[in-house]
């Protein structure tokens, strides 16, 4: 004779998977509240702030535009670098340097790696070749314009692989963009390089 099962018997199975259904629930979602906080405390205590970047200086050398629509140049500039932040310090891996003058890019550069502790003000001195770079003809008739009125304006872009330190503990790697628009160089030594706040995107 088939033993007799009662409704409450059956129940039991379901009621114990249900219980410990939501204790996982709960589980996961005190474990996600508990990350929440610790990385809510930790931004609150490092505060993380934008790094600021301002090119200082720049200056024009060998400059010649030759009938054959090629140019010599040689372009120096100085990028300020400022962390504002009391905690973070940046490793800057590489950094690339481009100047490009309307849609032609006219030089690269390159500069060695570099630490930055936290608040600290960093020059970063880049030195951008060209050598007989062919030139579209709209390019080269608009460089000859503005060599013949004593100044060139030039956007100069920076690109770097940074990471961020912060007590032991370094972040990946994460790339930097810099944008320097509009950066007028003046050919004549006696005029004053203004300088020129930077975009930065990271």
């Amino acid at each position: 004779m088939p033993p007799n099962i009662t409704p409450q018997a059956t129940q039991r199975p379901v009621l114990r998977r249900f219980n410990l259904v939501r204790c996982v629930a709960i589980c996961c979602l005190a474990l996600i509240v508990l990350v929440g906080l610790v990385v809510l405390i930790t931004w609150l205590a490092i505060r993380p702030r934008k790094l600021d970047y301002t090119l200082e200086n720049g200056s024009l050398q060998n400059f010649n535009l030759n009938n054959n629509r090629h140019l010599n140049a040689t372009f120096d500039f100085v990028l300020v670098a400022y962390n504002p932040n009391s905690r973070t310090s940046v490793y800057y891996d590489f950094m690339e340097s481009e100047v490009s003058y309307k849609d032609q890019t006219l030089a690269f550069g390159s500069t060695d790696p570099f630490f930055q502790p936290h608040r600290d003000t960093t020059r970063v001195e880049s030195r951008l070749v060209a050598t007989n770079l062919a030139l579209s003809p709209s390019t080269y008739k608009d460089l000859r314009r503005e060599k013949s009125s004593g100044e060139i304006k030039v956007d100069v872009h920076f690109r770097s692989r940074v990471r961020f330190k912060v007590g032991l503990w370094k972040s990946k790697h994460r790339t930097l963009k810099i944008t320097c628009p509009s950066a007028t160089i003046h050919l004549s030594w006696s005029k004053h390089f203004e300088n020129v706040p930077c975009d930065a995107e990271l």
